[in-house]
């Protein structure tokens, strides 16, 4: 690294190979490259050099994925449940006793900033420290039949080979949360890494050979996600898909698993509502909002995205949002002092570059930001965009923003403010600032979502359940829930003889 100014810069965004897994497929317990060789580069968003290049899987790569998912299902599900616990509790130890390097792996190829690439590292390791516990507490139960004759068992079982997707934004943490209920109850797994940050899940390929993990329980590969999830889902041995993206992938993938009649869980995208009400202090919950907002880039499935705050506390707290956004750091993710890194892909800066259009044509007042730096002459970066005046006919009040957008929108009422907050196709998660009780409990109750902060922004936790509702989709990830989606419940019926 080299100083220029009070700026950091950085020589170029490759790394030490040491430092970077196999960019190979992971199939069998065993690495390996495509069968025909082709490769897709992995680029750092922060420079736009290239970090390495991972192999585009074959139809055949697919097919032995499979065949090892298969035989890897038939001797982990015998496993025991303190077995299956050992191994969990192996992943999150090794996990953390690298989580340095997992962190600069991670904010090399998706940029976010190294002390939160180093938070979802840890993060990563309480899914497995969680559902290391929850493997030895997959409970069945029996019922006395209507006679004395007769026993009702009913167990809970794996539900067989699982494929699992997860987008980039969050590429150990959302991988992790798949994994580890999966494993917990006894499932193989073919997990496909995001192509635009494939890296951070290949580590935890590595991690599967230090937990000594059976071959073929975990098998990690990389490809055009179109063909991989075609591919996986209609084999016939996958039994369960797992996806973690947008509302339009998860429609096509809950098409596919219809087709078969496959189980699904989907976590797909979200536009937060945050409800600002006249009884808080506008000032602290605009500082709060200002520092959780932009985090990651503000590409959070469940970031707050829409501020709806009551037209009494608006001018507070519009002023402090604006404020403490103009003090955060824009730079490359390496550097201690940034605190918004580049976006992940150049796709998503202009998204978000047209969001901004709208709004401004429509009427709303940029308040700060609205495009990307001047002084960053390579990078994926924009600068945070705080906009006022909006109107729910504008775009970013409708679609879900996956970026650096603030909008901040006033109302009169209660009921005015849960009807904004509902009139959208997205129920993922929704945020309430209140000192009042009743209004705590009332907002909370009201917001079609499935899950609500009240007077913070970090809900996500290993022992919590996280999904939505509506078009955010179904199933949950997290707590005692989040390991129901990996079992079947079989009845048994079983007739004593001798006995009426």
């Amino acid at each position: 690294m080299t100083t220029t100014g009070e700026r950091p810069q950085f020589s170029d965004g490759t790394a030490p190979k040491d430092v970077l897994p196999p960019s190979l497929l992971f199939i069998d317990g065993t690495w390996r490259e495509s069968g025909d060789g082709r490769t897709r580069a992995v680029e750092n968003p922060a420079t736009e050099t290239e970090l390495t290049a991972v192999p585009l899987a074959t139809a055949q790569d697919l097919d032995d994925a499979l065949a090892a998912a298969a035989a890897g299902f038939r001797r982990w599900r015998t496993a025991s449940a303190w077995d299956r616990s050992d191994a969990l509790r192996r992943f999150a130890q090794a996990i953390r006793a690298d989580a340095d390097r997992f962190a600069l792996v991670m904010t090399l190829e998706q940029g976010k900033p190294l002390a939160q690439s180093r938070g979802e590292v840890l993060a990563s390791a309480d899914q497995f420290d969680w559902y290391a516990d929850e493997a030895r507490r997959i409970y069945g139960r029996s019922v006395d039949g209507h006679d004395t004759g007769t026993r009702i068992l009913v167990r809970r079982e794996p539900i067989g080979p699982v494929a699992a997707f997860a987008a980039w934004n969050f590429p150990s943490l959302l991988t992790a949360r798949k994994i580890a209920p999966a494993l917990a109850a006894g499932c193989s797994i073919v997990v496909m890494a995001p192509i635009e940050a494939p890296l951070s899940t290949l580590l935890f390929a590595e991690v599967a050979e230090k937990a000594e993990l059976p071959a073929g329980v975990l098998n990690v590969v990389t490809g055009e996600p179109a063909d991989v999830s075609r591919h996986l889902i209609a084999s016939d041995v996958i039994r369960k898909v797992s996806l973690t993206g947008s509302v339009p992938v998860g429609v096509q993938l809950a098409g596919l698993a219809a087709q078969g009649m496959k189980a699904t869980s989907m976590e797909l995208g979200g536009h937060a509502p945050v409800l600002v009400f006249p009884d808080t202090d506008a000032r602290r919950a605009a500082a709060i909002c200002a520092q959780g907002k932009f985090r990651n880039g503000g590409q959070v499935c469940i970031a707050a995205s829409r501020f709806l705050v009551h037209e009494s506390v608006a001018d507070q707290f519009t002023e402090v949002f604006v404020e403490e956004t103009r003090k955060l750091r824009l730079g490359d993710g390496r550097d201690p002092a940034t605190d918004v890194g580049p976006l992940t892909t150049a796709g998503r800066r202009a998204a978000i570059a047209g969001l901004v259009e709208d709004a401004v044509a429509l009427g709303a007042t940029l308040e700060h930001g609205g495009g990307a730096p001047e002084e960053y002459e390579t990078g994926y970066y924009f600068t945070p965009t705080v906009l006022t005046g909006v109107r729910a006919d504008m775009r970013v009040m409708q679609e879900e923003p996956f970026g650096p957008i603030a909008p901040i929108a006033t109302f009169a009422t209660f009921d005015e403010a849960v009807s904004i907050a509902n009139a959208t196709p997205y129920g993922l998660g929704g945020f309430v600032f209140t000192d009042d009780l009743t209004t705590a409990f009332r907002a909370s109750e009201e917001l079609e979502v499935g899950m609500v902060g009240v007077n913070h922004l970090t809900i996500a936790t290993a022992e919590a359940p996280f999904g939505g509702v509506k078009r955010s989709g179904h199933g949950r990830e997290g707590g005692s829930e989040g390991i129901d989606g990996y079992t079947v419940t079989k009845y048994v019926s079983m007739r004593l003889g001798g006995l009426s």
